[in-house]
């Protein structure tokens, strides 16, 4: 019998649109609904910070696609990108007012575990194209890190990790690395969602995962360069229905979803 599973990983860019710089959770909430995923990867999420409306972005997400397993982690305390922010840690649950940016994982399916494994910032500033492409400007690297979930997939147990991995070369290289040898440990088969700031045909070479779409996603408005990735372990080609990269109304990436029979 054949079962249809959509994963998706979407960089949120915190739920801002290009088109005006505003974040909307109408425009957020059409977003989520429009991958209709099974499972959703979410990097640069926002939570409780005033810029988003204050909200919890990926509870917002999970509610949309009426999933009922969903967690954010965050990487830090704070906003990015104003100076002022604190690195998040594992021991910081009580925090939960505090306005703070990270990663999330909503799933329509049952969750029986859920794993985080976190990376430091690397000690580099570089120069990168703000969102919209219009200017270099510098900037700090952020903490990291990757969540997993144990879920019950279509045939069984399956785990699904998703990350936001560093843009400076060599350290993205590192934590995928690490992420494949950390993710023996947790059931097969494996997916991997994320914005791993990998091109192209890098990812499946670090990791010796299977790359599951192979379609640009950034910049959202012309894409030309595949950063967000879908990695199988256990899991090949052949499971694979359909991709896309689906330009919505928030983010400066575009979202990748992949259909698969399992």
């Amino acid at each position: 019998m054949v079962s249809r599973f959509r994963v998706a990983t979407f960089n949120l860019l915190h739920g801002m649109s290009l088109v005006d710089g505003r974040v909307s959770v109408t425009e957020l909430r059409d977003a989520a609904g429009a991958l209709a995923a099974d499972v959703v990867g979410l990097q640069e999420v926002d939570r409780c910070q005033e810029r988003s409306g204050s909200i919890d972005q990926a509870e917002v997400i999970a509610d949309t696609l009426g999933a009922r397993h969903w967690r954010f982690v965050a990487t830090l305390h704070g906003t990015p990108g104003n100076g002022v922010w604190a690195v998040a840690t594992d021991e910081d649950a009580p925090l939960a007012d505090v306005p703070s940016y990270g990663v999330g994982l909503v799933s329509r399916r049952p969750v029986h575990d859920w794993r985080v494994l976190r990376f430091p910032a690397a000690p580099i500033t570089l120069p990168l194209l703000a969102p919209g492409g219009r200017r270099l400007m510098r900037v700090p690297d952020e903490p990291r890190l990757a969540i997993a979930a144990v879920i019950e997939g279509p045939g069984g147990p399956l785990t699904v990790i998703t990350a936001h991995l560093s843009f400076v070369p060599g350290w993205n290289v590192r934590q995928l690395r690490r992420i494949a040898f950390w993710a023996r440990d947790l059931p097969g088969p494996r997916l991997l969602l994320g914005d791993l700031n990998l091109p192209g045909r890098i990812p499946p070479l670090v990791s010796r995962w299977t790359q599951l779409a192979r379609v640009p996603t950034y910049p959202v408005y012309d894409p030309k360069i595949q950063f967000d990735h879908v990695l199988g372990d256990g899991i090949g080609a052949d499971a694979v229905v359909g991709a896309a990269a689906l330009r919505l109304r928030v983010s400066d990436h575009r979202a990748l979803v992949v259909d698969l029979d399992l």
